[in-house]
């Protein structure tokens, strides 16, 4: 069955499968409206640029039936104004969101720097492998990826060790996220050694374009 993807800014991404439409990471950096009209919504963890308590709020108000995933640190902030559409997961954790059947893998954000404390962060793998989006970590899925949304560029990771990770999880396709932060003078660079290193498809969409899987 065809999925269809769409990049929104940054770690955002939209998917959507039988007229039911599942949006993970809506952040700070992504737009406004980016989890508007979303069946479900799924959060890795409560960083700003992936957690943006305003645009989860609106997508609850404008919808009753809409629900959120997530780990307890952002469950906390936001269930109590939303009693019972508000549910916390983790590691090793089964569900269905809008239609989509979720696994949760990971639990910790990727090391920024010694200094600070590691906040927790899952990873996202739908339908049975069709897509994993990792959040701030590169967690390596127990079974395999079709499509990685793969964190391209970020204060805690380097080029060499973002093509390590597409080389463990083996993706038939990886597209880019966390890419806020990457100029478009850059994009080339990446795109090249990412592509040429990987070992499996490298591909970008600009915010608002999409792909069927």
């Amino acid at each position: 069955m065809k999925l269809k993807l769409t990049k929104k800014s940054h770690s955002c991404v939209r998917l959507e499968k039988d007229g039911r439409v599942l949006v993970l990471d809506p952040g700070g950096f992504s737009e406004e409206d980016a989890a508007l009209g979303a069946d479900a919504v799924l959060v890795t963890h409560e960083h700003p640029d992936h957690f943006d308590e305003g645009r989860l709020r609106s997508a609850l108000e404008s919808d009753p039936a809409v629900e959120i995933w997530t780990l307890k640190s952002v469950a906390d902030q936001i269930s109590a104004a939303f009693p019972g559409r508000v549910h916390t997961v983790g590691h090793g954790d089964t569900f269905t969101a809008a239609g989509f059947d979720i696994q949760v893998h990971g639990e910790l954000h990727a090391v920024i720097h010694p200094d600070l404390p590691r906040v927790t962060n899952v990873g996202y793998l739908v339908d049975g492998g069709k897509l994993f989006h990792p959040g701030d970590a590169l967690t390596v899925p127990d079974q395999p990826v079709e499509t990685l949304m793969l964190p391209v560029m970020a204060p805690w990771n380097k080029i060499a060790e973002v093509i390590d990770y597409v080389r463990e999880v083996r993706p038939r396709r990886a597209y880019d996220i966390h890419d806020a932060l990457l100029t478009d003078l850059a994009r080339p660079v990446y795109d090249r050694q990412i592509g040429a290193l990987g070992g499996s498809e490298h591909l970008r969409l600009a915010p608002g374009g999409s792909a069927e899987l």
